[in-house]
Parts: C-alpha cells; structure tokens; sequence
C-alpha cells in the first residue's frame, strides 16, 4: 500500500505596511482589476497585492523589491505631510496552512492568499501602523502637559502661555480626530459583510495587534491631555481677567488721586 505524500509545504510572503504621511489622496487612482475601492486594492505582478489607505498607510504582500520601489514611486506626489518618524511593520504570511491561525513566532498562517483574505489582513496592520504614529504623537504631547501640571500642583499656576496651551490641544484633537475618524479602529473591515467566515480571522489578527486594547488607552490618553490642557488654558484666562481688572481698578484710583490733587491745588491757589 503505497503511502500518500506529504502535504506540500506553506508558500512565504513578506507583507509590509508602510506609514507614508497623514494622507494619500487615491483620487484618479481607480482602477478596472481593482480588488476593492475602499481601501484601494489591486493585484501587481504575478502574486503581489497592494492595499492604500487614505489615512496614509500602503499594505504591500508578495511584490519583489523591484515592484515595491515602482509601486511607492507612483504614490510620491500623492503623500500628503510627513510623519514624524518612519512607521513600518513586516510580517511573514505562511499560505497554504490547513488553517487561519497567528503562529508563535508571530507569522500569519492562512488558507490561502484570497483577496478577501488579503483585505482582512491588510485593515488589521495597516491601524496597527497608524495606532504606532499617533500613540507616538499623544506620547510626546502627554509627556509635555505632565510636567506642567505638576508645576500647577506646585506653585498654584500654570508656566507656559494660552499660545503654547492652544498648540498642545491642537495636537491633541488632531491625533483625536485620526483614532476616532480616519483610522476608525473599531470599524471592521467591509469584507466581513460578504464573507462573515473569516470573522474568526480578523478576530485573532485584531487580538494578535491588541487593536481594541491600544485605541482604548490611546483614547483615555487624549481625554486626561485635552482635559488638562483645557484647564490650564482656563487658568491662564482667569490670570488674564485678574489682571485686567485690577489694572482697571489703578487706573480708577490714579484717576481719583489726580482729580483729588487737581482740586487740592486749586483751592490752595
């Protein structure tokens, strides 16, 4: 009895998801083979799949360094800002598994490399990239506000000025605005309404990147720095008033006192 072969060994694939700036505008990139429109995806070369997110993250799998240089080229002029610091992350995807699983050593295992199975890994990494920017954006602010309400505590006001105050809740609202908006953590991707099998998939990815997890402290983050930065900037108002009214208040008496030495003179005269 002659026995049956091995199972073939699992295809590797490099997947990479690269934070290219703030924004890229996929306006006029529409395309007839697209996988998906939103997020723009589509197949390039033999086995590669691209995905862009408007939010500024390319999710790349399975393209040679030649197609990734020539993909990135064609979305320089459609980068909008910088960020503060290159975000990336790459993964190996082991495809051909009997099953969707995250192995111990970090790999993602899947069935196949389907472009729905594409998108669902794809939305996962790609917030993980983005989560990675602008937890380093609150970081910096949160590192920044601290020492100022200690100083508070200290010596009972506020070190910095209402401009420096109105710059920090700007950077505070603006990563805000990312998590809640833009990015939408909480949102699953919209593959999941055709293919609601591969909610278990998402559901490991979701818990292997600690999505839930990171957007929760993330946002309790931006909570305590906007609350703080706002009182600080109530405090600065209410000096601000303080001050203006007792400068209101020697200017009436020096008034008085000028009036009273005017009539003084007069009447020694």
């Amino acid at each position: 009895m002659s026995e049956s072969p091995p199972p073939a060994a699992p295809l590797r694939y490099t997947a990479r998801a690269l934070l290219l700036g703030d924004r890229i505008d996929l306006n006029g990139l529409e395309r007839a083979d697209a996988i998906s429109t939103s997020p723009l995806a589509f197949h390039v070369g033999q086995n590669g799949k691209v995905a862009l997110y408007r939010y500024g993250v390319a999710v790349l799998a399975g393209l040679t360094p030649l197609e990734e240089e020539d993909v990135l080229a064609r979305l320089k002029g459609r980068v909008v800002g910088s960020p503060l610091r290159k975000e990336d992350e790459s993964v190996t995807l082991l495809v051909g598994e009997a099953e969707d699983r995250i192995a111990p050593n970090g790999a993602v295992a899947l069935k196949d490399l389907s472009d729905e199975r594409f998108l669902v890994f794809a939305d996962t990494i790609a917030k993980s990239v983005a989560l990675a920017r602008d937890e380093r954006v609150v970081n910096l602010v949160f590192d920044t506000v601290e020492p100022l309400a200690n100083v508070l505590g200290r010596v009972g006001r506020p070190m910095r000025d209402r401009r420096e105050m109105l710059r920090l809740i700007g950077q505070a609202l603006g990563a805000q605005h990312r998590v809640s908006g833009r990015v939408a953590v909480d949102d699953k991707p919209d593959v999941l309404w055709d293919r609601p099998d591969l909610e278990r998939l998402y559901a490991r990815l979701e818990d292997e990147y600690e999505l839930k997890e990171r957007g929760q402290t993330l946002q309790r983050k931006l909570d305590v720095v906007v609350e703080t930065v706002r009182a600080l900037t109530e405090i600065i108002d209410a000096d601000r008033s303080s001050f203006m009214e007792m400068a209101i208040v020697l200017l009436i008496v020096a008034e008085i006192a000028i009036s009273l030495f005017q009539i003084l003179f007069a009447r020694g005269h």
